[in-house]
């Protein structure tokens, strides 16, 4: 394990971290991972994420309102395009569309996405997309309001092979977390074979979704080398090349983060 990984999507402002950042760096460089992006799902925590990023030069913000929170402040155009101006902010979201938890008129999601997508074209940094239960609707608006123009990536990747074909053919990445190592990821596994190795990120979602051998415990950025090594045995890759061509396919998405 001789290459540098980027977790390109984990939430280290979470609770479940609180005053345990110095064992997650150390294992992370343990563990050869370089790099992580702490993404936002609230503004109201925002400042908690900014301090992570700029207390550790490897760590990147989003910024961005998780499409299942209801509470706090729904920002503006101008709102999220200011808070992106920090150096530490790479990325707008994680936004998207979840119609897995809630039920009624999800017309609020579909507004606050477009809201998101305005501002990644503003601020030319890229989209972290969550979609989950709502392929469809998420990949309509994203054309009518021009995405493939900011670009970015599908987090936690879940869905179909046609979802995934769809967000290559608008110039996205595809990204796995710790699922793809599940016993009943299948499916999710052919998915990660088809998608080509420079448009494909990997991820830990942490604290969530522990790859197996810690399935079911707390995730951590570290872990991350697991998902990448499931990916190489799907891909019929070394380790290296999945690490190197990941780390890169980061760097090139996320422009504004520096090495």
């Amino acid at each position: 394990m001789s290459e540098l990984l980027v977790d390109s999507h984990c939430h280290l402002d979470f609770p479940e971290f609180a005053g345990r950042m110095p064992e997650l760096t150390a294992r992370m460089a343990e563990n050869r991972v370089g790099w992580a992006l702490c993404a936002g799902v609230t503004l109201e925590r925002h400042g908690a994420i900014l301090d992570i990023a700029r207390s550790h030069a490897n760590i990147f913000a989003s910024v961005g309102v998780h499409p299942d929170i209801q509470e706090g402040e729904d920002p503006d155009v101008d709102r999220l395009v200011a808070l992106a101006d920090d150096e530490n902010v790479v990325a707008i979201g994680e936004t998207g569309l979840d119609y897995y938890r809630l039920e009624g008129d999800m017309e609020w999601q579909r507004k606050r996405f477009r809201t998101h997508i305005e501002a990644a074209r503003r601020s030319h940094k890229p989209l972290i997309i969550h979609t989950r239960a709502a392929a469809a609707d998420t990949l309509r608006i994203m054309r009518e309001e021009r995405a493939e123009e900011a670009g970015g990536v599908f987090h936690c990747f879940t869905e179909d092979e046609a979802t995934a074909r769809q967000a290559l053919d608008m110039g996205f990445l595809v990204s796995f977390s710790g699922i793809v190592t599940f016993k009943n990821a299948a499916a999710l596994r052919e998915i990660a074979r088809m998608v080509p190795l420079d448009r494909l990120l990997v991820e830990t979602d942490a604290p969530y979704l522990a790859p197996v051998p810690f399935r079911g415990k707390l995730n951590e950025p570290s872990y991350v080398r697991h998902v990448a090594t499931e990916i190489a045995s799907v891909k019929s890759l070394s380790y290296e090349q999945v690490a190197t061509a990941t780390t890169d396919n980061f760097f090139r998405l996320f422009s504004s983060a520096t090495r």
